[in-house]
Protein backbone atom coordinates (compact mmCIF):
# COMPACT_ATOMS: atom_id res chain seq x y z
CA UNK A 1 0.00 0.00 0.00
CA UNK A 2 1.10 3.19 -1.11
CA UNK A 3 1.83 6.29 1.77
CA UNK A 4 -0.57 8.93 1.15
CA UNK A 5 0.27 13.09 1.99
CA UNK A 6 -2.55 13.17 4.45
CA UNK A 7 -1.59 10.44 6.54
CA UNK A 8 1.55 13.10 7.49
CA UNK A 9 -1.28 15.42 9.31
CA UNK A 10 -2.82 13.12 11.41
CA UNK A 11 -2.60 14.31 14.98
CA UNK A 12 -3.52 10.86 16.42
CA UNK A 13 -5.17 7.72 15.36
CA UNK A 14 -6.88 4.97 17.16
CA UNK A 15 -7.60 1.31 15.71
CA UNK A 16 -10.19 -1.07 16.98
CA UNK A 17 -10.52 -4.99 16.02
CA UNK A 18 -13.66 -6.43 15.89
CA UNK A 19 -15.82 -8.89 13.81
CA UNK A 20 -17.72 -7.87 10.42
CA UNK A 21 -21.69 -9.69 10.35
CA UNK A 22 -20.39 -12.40 8.42
CA UNK A 23 -17.88 -13.14 11.69
CA UNK A 24 -14.22 -12.18 9.68
CA UNK A 25 -11.79 -10.05 11.48
CA UNK A 26 -12.30 -5.90 10.85
CA UNK A 27 -9.99 -3.37 11.34
CA UNK A 28 -11.66 0.11 12.20
CA UNK A 29 -9.76 2.92 12.49
CA UNK A 30 -10.70 6.52 13.47
CA UNK A 31 -8.11 9.50 12.94
CA UNK A 32 -7.97 13.41 13.58
CA UNK A 33 -6.20 15.18 11.10
CA UNK A 34 -5.05 19.28 10.44
CA UNK A 35 -5.56 20.08 7.14
CA UNK A 36 -4.34 23.15 5.56
CA UNK A 37 -6.16 26.41 5.85
CA UNK A 38 -6.22 25.79 9.50
CA UNK A 39 -9.46 22.83 9.73
CA UNK A 40 -9.52 20.06 11.69
CA UNK A 41 -10.73 16.31 10.07
CA UNK A 42 -12.18 13.50 11.58
CA UNK A 43 -12.23 10.15 9.55
CA UNK A 44 -12.86 7.02 9.86
CA UNK A 45 -12.60 4.07 7.80
CA UNK A 46 -13.15 0.13 7.60
CA UNK A 47 -10.85 -2.12 7.21
CA UNK A 48 -7.99 0.10 5.23
CA UNK A 49 -5.45 -3.01 4.84
CA UNK A 50 -7.67 -4.15 2.48
CA UNK A 51 -7.61 -0.70 -0.24
CA UNK A 52 -4.85 -0.37 -2.73
CA UNK A 53 -3.95 3.27 -1.24
CA UNK A 54 -4.09 4.95 2.30
CA UNK A 55 -5.39 8.16 0.69
CA UNK A 56 -8.95 9.07 2.32
CA UNK A 57 -11.85 8.46 -0.12
CA UNK A 58 -14.89 10.96 0.19
CA UNK A 59 -17.12 8.91 2.30
CA UNK A 60 -14.51 8.30 5.13
CA UNK A 61 -14.46 11.68 6.21
CA UNK A 62 -17.19 12.17 8.98
CA UNK A 63 -16.34 16.18 10.40
CA UNK A 64 -14.45 19.21 8.88
CA UNK A 65 -14.34 22.37 11.10
CA UNK A 66 -12.15 25.26 12.62
CA UNK A 67 -12.13 23.91 16.24
CA UNK A 68 -10.06 21.16 17.87
CA UNK A 69 -12.42 20.83 20.57
CA UNK A 70 -15.43 20.17 18.20
CA UNK A 71 -12.79 17.65 16.18
CA UNK A 72 -12.45 15.85 19.34
CA UNK A 73 -15.43 15.75 20.55
CA UNK A 74 -16.62 14.01 17.12
CA UNK A 75 -13.91 11.74 17.33
CA UNK A 76 -14.95 10.77 20.29
CA UNK A 77 -18.31 10.11 19.88
CA UNK A 78 -17.10 7.29 17.23
CA UNK A 79 -15.10 5.75 19.01
CA UNK A 80 -17.70 5.43 21.82
CA UNK A 81 -19.93 3.78 19.03
CA UNK A 82 -17.54 1.60 17.83
CA UNK A 83 -16.43 0.39 20.91
CA UNK A 84 -20.40 -0.22 22.05
CA UNK A 85 -21.32 -2.03 19.01
CA UNK A 86 -17.89 -4.30 19.58
CA UNK A 87 -18.90 -5.15 23.41
CA UNK A 88 -22.65 -6.31 22.16
CA UNK A 89 -20.54 -8.42 19.82
CA UNK A 90 -18.79 -9.79 22.74
CA UNK A 91 -15.80 -8.33 22.31
CA UNK A 92 -13.74 -6.75 25.18
CA UNK A 93 -12.00 -3.48 23.66
CA UNK A 94 -10.40 -0.96 25.40
CA UNK A 95 -9.57 2.19 23.79
CA UNK A 96 -8.08 5.55 24.89
CA UNK A 97 -10.19 8.65 24.13
CA UNK A 98 -8.61 11.45 21.62
CA UNK A 99 -7.31 14.24 23.42
CA UNK A 100 -6.23 17.70 23.41
CA UNK A 101 -2.70 16.79 23.91
CA UNK A 102 -1.94 15.07 21.10
CA UNK A 103 -2.72 18.02 19.33
CA UNK A 104 -0.69 21.02 21.20
CA UNK A 105 2.78 19.30 19.63
CA UNK A 106 1.10 19.89 16.06
CA UNK A 107 -0.27 23.46 16.73
CA UNK A 108 3.17 24.45 18.41
CA UNK A 109 4.96 23.61 15.55
CA UNK A 110 2.53 25.53 13.21
CA UNK A 111 2.59 28.27 15.25
CA UNK A 112 5.85 28.49 16.70
CA UNK A 113 8.13 26.50 15.15
CA UNK A 114 8.74 24.28 17.92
Amino acid sequence: MRRSATAANRVAERSLRGRDDAGAEELITVWIERRPGALWAVGRVVNPQLRESDEPRAEDWVFEGYELDDALQRANEILEDDVRVLEGDGADEKVAPFTRREALPILERLFFGR
